[in-house]
């Protein structure tokens, strides 16, 4: 059962707010210094986020729920309070008085609302009646037009509505440890599950600073599927390698823990902090470079390169429900044309024989099998080969040219994953 206090749900209120009025994704608010989270409790904080998140992913049924109940469309501000009231009382079973409360008391602290405390309340009430069940006979929720019609070009219709049900599933924590070898002993002591593929699946939220071998940095938060490009590597123990866009750094751990001399270059600062603090935690030596991929160059060629692409990451909106809002159009153009630039100066700095790897949260191919199908065309990089059984994958997660596509709906049955598309390619 969650403990929510008031100052929570304003939090998630504003949050919500700055994402369908604003188009501020989740992540940029909340690590705005002077954001609508800054004055809260470090508990107050995160559940203000995981509300935020539950509304979003959910906001279109709970809207064909409220509209059983609602004459007319109240303000925004009303009907985001209803909307986070349904959430928690339908999805995370929190008693309706405290709920319904908190929702009147939110539309109440308004001058603009502060007359509509009573028609919350009764519906609040209703709420109150209702169970999961209420949503999980509601249809599954639709992607917006232009990326949907992609997605069905690209795996079909069929594939396309198990994408979408994957989306309404809050996705696990999942962790990469500094010692593979001791899996079992760290999926014991944190009540996790063993992946295919050797990370491991909490099996129920945590705070994850609070847990075991957090601060000795035995392991680092990391979706399990984001955790592939840096495997499809063979040995890079004390080689050189350079990671493009490093941030958000759970790549750049394991290069790390490989043994390799990482280079870690991202445009922003603010991330690369966080880089730079899961390397102290960890324990880690790199260099870090904060500076834009297409200014920056390096002193010496490397043996092997990670480009980790800006993409529309619209593999991860199980994980970021707020992308479908902020982005809801598909304008690929300038990202197309920055992956294919990075690419180029990428093969620049590769060492003859050297190895690299493109990968991109993205579903779909024109920045994925396609950019690659293109760079395989236009010079002499030649594609590795990818055994995705050996990495504990399904054979067939297999894309065009023999490189690996993973989709939100694969492991449904352990909790999904994010989308992914990776390819291995020597010089």
């Amino acid at each position: 059962m969650y403990t929510t206090t008031v100052s929570a749900r304003f939090g998630a209120l504003a949050l919500i707010h700055a994402v369908l009025m604003d188009k501020q994704m989740l992540g940029d608010t909340i690590s705005r210094e002077d954001g609508p989270l800054s004055n809260l409790a470090p508990a107050d904080r995160a559940r203000a986020q995981s509300l935020a998140a539950l509304t979003l992913r959910h906001m279109s049924r709970l809207d064909v729920i409220l509209d059983r109940f609602l004459e007319h469309k109240p303000p925004l501000r009303a009907l985001n309070a209803l909307r986070v009231c349904a959430a928690e009382i339908i999805l995370d079973g929190i008693p309706a008085h405290g709920a319904v409360n908190a929702a009147v008391e939110i539309v109440r602290g308004s001058t603009k609302t502060k007359h509509l405390g009573g028609m919350v309340n009764a519906v609040g009430r209703k709420l109150g009646r209702l169970e999961v069940e209420s949503l999980q006979d509601l249809p599954v929720p639709r992607l917006p037009k232009a990326l949907r019609g992609a997605i069905v070009k690209a795996f079909g219709e069929v594939a396309t509505v198990a994408i979408e049900r994957a989306h309404l599933e809050r996705p696990p924590f999942d962790l990469s440890l500094r010692d593979p070898s001791k899996a079992a002993e760290w999926a014991e002591t944190l009540g996790a599950d063993i992946l295919p593929t050797g990370s491991l699946r909490l099996r129920k939220s945590v705070q994850i600073s609070a847990m075991d071998g957090y601060e000795p940095g035995e392991w680092w938060v990391q979706d399990a599927a984001a955790a592939m490009p840096v495997r499809l590597f063979s040995d890079l123990k004390g080689k050189r390698v350079l990671d493009l866009c490093a941030a958000p750094g759970g790549k750049t751990m394991q290069l790390c823990a490989a043994g390799a001399k990482v280079t870690a270059l991202d445009l922003s600062p603010e991330r690369m902090h966080r880089v730079m603090e899961n390397a102290r935690r960890m324990g880690f030596k790199l260099q870090m470079e904060v500076a834009n991929v297409m200014n920056w160059e390096p002193n010496a060629p490397f043996d092997a390169i990670l480009l980790d692409v800006p993409c529309s990451a619209t593999g991860t909106i199980r994980r970021h429900p707020d992308l479908p809002y902020v982005r809801p159009s598909l304008d690929l153009k300038p990202l197309l044309s920055l992956q294919k630039a990075m690419l180029s100066r990428a093969i620049g700095w590769l060492k003859p024989h050297g190895q690299m790897v493109y990968a991109t949260c993205s579903l779909i191919p024109a920045e994925g099998e396609r950019q690659i199908a293109r760079l395989l065309e236009e010079s002499d990089m030649r594609e590795g080969t990818i055994d995705a059984a050996a990495l504990g994958l399904d054979p067939d997660w297999k894309a065009s040219q023999g490189a690996l596509r993973l989709r939100p709906d694969y492991w449904s049955d352990l909790g999904g994953m994010d989308g992914f598309y990776m390819a291995l390619l020597y010089k």
